[in-house]
């Protein structure tokens, strides 16, 4: 692989198989199906790292049906998939177009596993979102990436997207759900004090010679996988800080591509197509307005590059956007903070809090407006179809210190405390009258709150809102605690605490619509001729439906390997390509 930067060094009037614009974790991997398959490949990155969100995500990769599901789930079967999203999406996107990539899905696991870098394993539990709903599944639908060593990239470990600091430890030490765990549970368990012990030392030995820890997990390893499996592909380039000027049209389609950079600009021809990856409209400021009015870009956790500049020209070729999603988002709670360099920390309360026992989430009248333990998708849209935002996740001492609150991480010193209160991204009370006062919010209202949670988690049930009752819902509660219900727990230990939260868009959901082949579609229906759109460009197979975790990066996989394999026909002049 060459790498490009700045973009003069590119040959004038060079032809590319296939021109993918935005290297994020779909641009990626169709990037590499193509290579894969012998075609030359130009990869167009508008910033100065690669893996865009899927680099601050858990890499969680949803595919039913792959070679890793019968290890944890036998019986699970395409057709249980294929019910379960109908049942959750119903008519808001094509089956047809569904049932492409459960048809393609574990093909394309396999041949990205069998011929390059790229690995996965299943969860041992990891239910569907909706959990209960006929066809869904806990687990095998799930997969992870596995842990990478970044010290294989050599120079090209620094093109891979930094992590969210607020999700390290220890100066730039990566961890996951296993290692959180284990990083809990060391004083108590010689099997997590020996998997602490070693990825610590790891740590403290990297830290000599890296700026943070080469160990890489989640979004990070798959990113890294992909990056790894790329640089052995020579005749894929990769162009760094890189934007697309315009698409070059004739009458048989798209058939080239103007580039910017530093060193000017640059005319690729492309024969086979380009794919459009490049993560989205959220962060393009009109788009914003018109598709997620009242969401303040400030509070939108994903990576930058997602602006759609290149959106403008699809439809100037007759692209159109997808119709009918539940959302043009997906969305989480999300609490904020300054950073000491001034840059704002965005941390999405995906598990870790907001389910387990102890915790409530109330508005400004000191009101439960949603369950608590519900999907963070359907979460954030509870926020603003109630108007509760922002809204405030409140917990008693003793939850504190036992499951952290955002930011905040479990077992936390007085000490650890003070930056957080101090800079007010921490609120604390030692009544609840107190913590309503700090917040500004109803004291009454908090009060029947807290006292309605107490109950719930006497009887374990919660009438009104339904919190702990699916097996995804339990999953992220807290079974050790011993409770009837493990998402319940009651707020009695003063002090009391409180984090802010408000709705941010984790990814568009709305993008352009296309067939199964991942090519672009016009008004009409017709596919435009040398256009594709995989990941967040291309209008979410799930309709706005946040079904199950990993539906952004899988589907954005399938439909890569889709865009690749068709646009590598076309380039090679077969018929009805």
């Amino acid at each position: 692989m060459q790498v490009l930067n700045p973009l003069n060094q590119l040959p004038a009037n060079a032809t590319f198989d296939l021109v993918v614009v935005g290297a994020g974790g779909a641009g990626m991997a169709t990037a590499l199906f193509a290579a894969l398959d012998g075609k030359k490949v130009l990869l167009v990155e508008r910033t100065e790292f690669v893996g865009g969100t899927t680099a601050w995500s858990a890499g969680t990769t949803w595919v039913p049906g792959t070679h890793h599901a019968a290890k944890v789930n036998p019986g699970d079967t395409l057709a249980d998939a294929a019910r379960y999203l109908t049942n959750a999406i119903g008519e808001r996107t094509p089956a047809a177009l569904r049932q492409a990539f459960l048809d393609h899905g574990a093909e394309a696991i396999r041949q990205i596993e069998e011929r390059s870098e790229v690995k996965f394993r299943p969860y041992a539990k990891h239910p569907d979102y909706i959990s209960d709903l006929g066809g869904s599944t806990l687990a095998g639908r799930a997969l992870e990436p596995v842990p990478f060593d970044g010290r294989l990239l050599g120079d090209l470990f620094k093109l891979v997207r930094p992590p969210i600091p607020e999700f390290t430890v220890l100066g730039g030490m990566m961890v996951d759900r296993t290692d959180i765990n284990h990083l809990l549970a060391l004083t108590k368990s010689f099997a997590s004090f020996r998997h602490s012990l070693k990825i610590i030392a790891r740590h403290g030995l990297d830290r000599l010679s890296h700026p943070r820890g080469t160990r890489l997990v989640m979004g990070n390893a798959l990113v890294a996988r992909l990056l790894y499996s790329l640089s052995k592909q020579t005749q894929v380039t990769l162009a760094l800080n890189t934007s697309v000027e315009r698409f070059e049209r004739d009458a048989k389609g798209v058939r080239g591509v103007v580039l910017k950079g530093q060193g000017g600009s640059r005319s690729v021809t492309v024969s086979g197509g380009v794919v459009l990856a490049s993560g989205g409209f959220n962060r393009h400021p009109d788009l914003r307005a018109q598709l997620l009015p009242g969401a303040d870009m400030a509070w939108c956790p994903a990576a930058p590059g997602h602006t759609a500049e290149a959106h403008a020209f699809a439809k100037e070729a007759g692209a159109v956007y997808g119709q009918g999603a539940l959302s043009n988002a997906f969305w989480a709670p999300v609490s904020l903070r300054k950073r000491a360099d001034g840059s704002t920390a965005v941390f999405p309360h995906f598990v870790m809090d907001r389910a387990k026992p102890g915790m409530l989430t109330v508005n400004k009248k000191g009101e439960r407006f949603v369950n608590e333990s519900t999907s963070y998708h359907l979460f954030g849209m509870a926020m603003q179809a109630t108007g509760s935002v922002p809204a405030y996740l409140v917990c008693d001492a003793a939850a504190l210190q036992k499951y952290g609150i955002g930011m905040v991480r479990p077992g936390a010193s007085p000490k650890d405390l003070a930056p957080f209160l101090a800079d007010g991204y921490l609120t604390q009370g030692a009544t609840l009258n107190e913590l309503a006062s700090q917040l500004g919010i109803d004291a009454a209202g908090l009060k029947a709150s807290v006292d309605e949670i107490n109950r719930c988690a006497e009887t374990g049930v919660d009438p009104r809102f339904h919190r702990g009752e699916t097996a995804y819902q339990q999953n992220i509660g807290d079974a050790t605690a011993g409770r009837k219900n493990p998402n319940l727990g009651p707020l009695k230990t003063a002090p009391y605490f409180a984090v802010k939260l408000h709705p941010g868009d984790i990814g568009a959901a709305t993008g352009f619509a296309t067939d199964g082949n991942a090519r672009v579609l016009d008004a009409s229906g017709q596919a435009i001729p040398g256009l594709y759109a995989v990941g967040n460009d291309m209008h979410s197979i799930m309709g706005g439906v946040y079904t199950a975790p990993g539906i952004t990066i899988g589907p954005g996989l399938v439909f890569g390997c889709l865009a690749a394999r068709h646009a590598g026909a076309r380039s090679q002049g077969k018929p009805g390509f």
